[in-house]
């Protein structure tokens, strides 16, 4: 512990600097990493959940528990949903609303990700730049002291390389990540495209159905069934009588 923390404190205010906005990449691309992995782990789950929930009540007829299990999710997809919803009076606009919503979903979550992609490119420069920054203290070092030969500037050089070894380090592991995470979103891309296709042609074989749910009263789900099953009850006696 002692000796790393000597390598953080050698070098001059510049080397030090540049040794600390190194480690701080190196935690921010973790951070990163870990939290969009955790986050798709359970946004995967969650979608494909709420997914299954609607198109299954659509498909059964059940207009006002599809509606109502996509007021009460707060999945980033169930922006799908809604616009599929909200667009069933007009059929023909469902397609192209459900896309945009899609595509503002996959936006959000490759949103992070450019700060891995900017740490990948920038670190290696910035370690270069520590770098060049304790050899020309090193040889400023000769000049003001007179010697010279390898033997004099070989421990300068030789820590000055540190910061060039850390950098490349931290844009190896940003990039690592990155490609890891583009994979996991790519895949997820695909999975909520096919979802929208199929969530588009539910919408508009019931348009009319979820048009009715939405001008219905929006209380429990089970209201407009049972208001449903009261009317055709009326209507029954009234053709008995």
């Amino acid at each position: 512990m002692n000796d790393l923390l000597e390598v953080f404190r050698t070098g001059g205010t510049v080397m030090v600097v540049t040794k600390l906005v190194i480690l701080a990449g190196s935690i921010a691309a973790v951070v990163i990493g870990v939290e969009r992995a955790l986050f798709l782990r359970g946004f995967a789950t969650k979608a494909r959940e709420l997914h299954e929930q609607i198109v299954r009540a659509l498909l059964r007829g059940d207009a006002a528990i599809a509606l109502h299990e996509c007021d009460r999710s707060h999945v980033a997809t169930a922006a799908l949903y809604r616009a599929a919803f909200d667009r069933a009076t007009r059929p023909d606009r469902v397609a192209d609303a459900v896309d945009r919503s899609r595509r503002e979903v996959i936006q959000a979550l490759r949103a992070p990700l450019w700060m891995l992609g900017t740490l990948g490119a920038v670190m290696p420069f910035v370690g270069l730049f520590g770098t060049v920054v304790g050899i020309l203290g090193s040889f400023r070092q000769i000049g003001m002291t007179g010697q010279s030969g390898f033997a004099v500037v070989a421990p300068a050089i030789s820590e000055a390389l540190i910061t060039t070894a850390g950098g490349i380090a931290v844009a190896v592991e940003a990039v690592v990540l990155f490609n890891i995470l583009q994979a996991r979103i790519a895949k997820e891309g695909f999975d909520l495209t096919l979802r929208a296709d199929e969530l588009t042609e539910v919408v508009i074989d019931h348009a009319s159905e979820v048009s009715a749910a939405l001008q219905a009263p929006r209380g429990s789900p089970g209201a407009q069934p049972a208001a449903a099953s009261a009317s055709s009850a009326s209507s029954a006696a009234q053709g008995n009588a």
